[in-house]
C-alpha cells in the first residue's frame, strides 16, 4: 500500500472515531449543534432517514429499543449494510459467493430495497402510524 493511500485510510479512520464518540457522548435529540433534515424543516414530514442520527447515538449507547423508536429503518438495515462491506472486502471471490452477492445485493434486490425504503416514508407519515415508526 502506497504512502497517499495510507493517509487517506488513517484520515478516514481518524474521522470515523471522532463522529463515533460525538454521537456517543452527545445526543443530537437535545443539541443544537447537529444539522436538521432539511426535508422536514421544509414540509413538516419526516423523511426516511429522519432520526438517523438519534438512533445512532442510542445504537453507541446500547439503547436498541429507542434506537428502534428514531428509525427502526436504519437499525434493520445495519446487518445488510455489514454484509455488503464484507462482500466488497472480499478480493478475488469465487463463484458461489459471487452467486450470493448477486442474491442479496443484485437488481431486484435493489428494487425491493427502494420500495421497502418507499412504503417506510409513506407509512412513518400517515397518521396511525407516527406513533409507532
Amino acid at each position: 500500500m502506497d504512502i497517499k493511500k495510507k493517509i487517506k485510510w488513517g484520515i478516514l479512520i481518524l474521522f470515523i472515531i471522532a463522529l463515533t464518540i460525538l454521537y456517543k457522548f452527545y445526543n443530537p435529540a437535545t443539541n443544537i449543534y447537529f444539522p436538521k433534515c432539511p426535508f422536514r424543516e421544509l414540509t413538516g414530514f419526516k423523511c426516511p432517514g429522519c432520526g438517523s442520527q438519534r438512533a445512532i447515538h442510542y445504537l453507541l449507547n446500547f439503547e436498541i429499543y429507542e434506537a428502534i423508536k428514531e428509525n427502526a429503518l436504519l437499525v434493520l438495515s445495519i446487518p445488510y449494510l455489514l454484509t455488503g462491506f464484507i462482500f466488497d472486502l472480499i478480493k478475488n471471490p469465487n463463484v458461489e459467493l459471487l452467486k450470493w452477492r448477486k442474491i442479496f445485493f443484485g437488481e431486484k434486490p435493489i428494487y425491493i430495497i427502494l420500495i421497502i425504503i418507499v412504503a417506510f416514508w409513506i407509512l412513518r407519515n400517515t397518521t396511525y402510524c407516527q406513533q409507532y415508526i
